[in-house]
C-alpha cells in the first residue's frame, strides 16, 4: 500500500492566496492595514532564515511587517520595553519574538509580556489556557493549527480516533494533543522517554511525530492505514533534511503521510499569517 502524500506546500499556497484576498478586503472595505511585528535578538543563522521567510510571506500576502533586529547583548529590560510599545500601538495587530533567545533573557517572561490579543504564536499562558477550555477565542500555536488544517483537508475522521502525539513541548506537542482532544480523538502523549513506543503506535489511527529525533518512527511500528504527520525537521550530516519518521518504510504502511520537507513546515507560516489576520479582525471588531 502506497500512502497518499499530504502536500503541505500546495495547501499552504492555497491558504496564503485566501489570506491575501482577506487582507485586501480588510484594507479596501474597512481601512485596516494588517500588521505583524517580528523581533529577533542575536545572530542565530537558523532564526535569521525563519524570520526572512516570515517577512517574505507577509509581503506576499499584503501584510505590513515590522522587522526589528536586536543585538545579542540586548538587555531583557530593553526587549520588554519595546514589546510594551508594540502592545500599545493600535496599528500593530500581531507580535512575534523569534526563538531561541540568548541565555541571559528569560523566554517565558518575554512571551508573557506580549499582549494576549497580539500573541500570534499562541505561546502565551492565557492562550494555552483558553485552548484547554476549547475556547474559540484562543490563539492557537501555528504548527498544531497547520496540522489540523492538513487533517481536515485530507478528510481524516478525528471523532473517536486513537491518536498518538510524540513530543510534549509547549510549542507543538501539548497544544497538538489538546486540539486533537477537543476534536473528539482519544489522545496519548508519548515522548523520547516513553517505554515501548511501538506498543502505543500500533493502536494509533493518527500519529503526530514532533520529538526531534531523526527517523525515530519506522513503518514496522505503525498500525496499517494510519495517518502519519511528521513535524520533525532534522539536518543530516550530508546537509539534507529528514523528519522524525522514516518516510520510506512508513509510506508502505500508512494511508497518508506528510513529507519532510514540504509537509508541515509550509503550513506553519501560513497559519502565522492566518493568526495575524484573525488578531486584526478581533481587535477591530470585524467579522468576515
Amino acid at each position: 500500500m502506497a500512502a497518499r502524500v499530504l502536500d503541505g506546500k500546495a495547501r499552504s499556497a492555497q491558504v496564503r492566496g485566501e489570506i491575501a484576498k482577506t487582507v485586501a478586503a480588510l484594507r479596501d472595505k474597512h481601512g485596516i492595514e494588517v500588521c505583524l511585528a517580528v523581533l529577533i535578538v542575536g545572530e542565530d543563522p537558523a532564526s535569521q532564515v525563519y524570520v526572512r521567510n516570515k517577512v517574505a510571506a507577509c509581503e506576499q500576502a499584503g501584510i505590513r511587517s515590522l522587522h526589528e533586529r536586536f543585538a545579542a547583548d540586548t538587555t531583557q529590560q530593553a526587549l520588554l520595553a519595546r514589546i510594551a510599545e508594540l502592545n500599545a500601538d493600535a496599528s500593530v495587530h500581531g507580535i512575534l519574538v523569534q526563538l531561541p533567545l540568548p541565555a541571559h533573557i528569560d523566554r517565558q517572561t518575554v512571551l508573557e509580556a506580549i499582549a494576549v490579543a497580539k500573541d500570534v504564536d499562541g505561546f502565551h499562558a492565557e492562550n494555552a489556557g483558553r485552548l484547554s477550555h476549547n475556547d474559540p477565542a484562543a490563539m492557537v500555536a501555528c504548527t498544531p493549527r497547520g496540522v489540523m488544517d492538513l487533517l481536515a483537508q485530507a478528510g481524516v475522521t478525528l471523532q473517536g480516533a486513537e491518536a498518538v502525539v510524540i513530543g510534549r513541548s509547549d510549542i507543538v506537542g501539548k497544544p497538538m494533543a489538546m486540539l486533537l482532544t477537543n476534536a473528539g480523538a482519544t489522545v496519548t502523549v508519548c515522548h523520547s522517554k516513553t517505554r515501548d513506543l511501538a506498543a502505543h503506535l500500533r493502536r494509533a489511527d493518527i500519529v503526530v511525530a514532533a520529538v526531534g529525533k531523526p527517523r525515530m518512527v519506522t513503518g514496522e511500528m505503525l498500525k496499517p492505514g494510519a495517518v502519519v504527520i511528521d513535524v520533525g525537521i532534522n539536518r543530516q550530516p550530508d546537509g539534507k533534511l529528514c523528519g522524525d519518521v522514516d518516510y520510506a518504510s512508513a509510506a508502505e504502511v500508512a494511508s497518508a503521510i506528510t513529507p519532510v520537507p514540504g509537509g508541515v513546515g509550509p503550513m506553519t507560516i501560513a497559519m502565522l499569517l492566518a493568526n495575524t489576520v484573525d488578531a486584526a479582525c478581533r481587535q477591530h471588531g470585524v467579522t468576515l
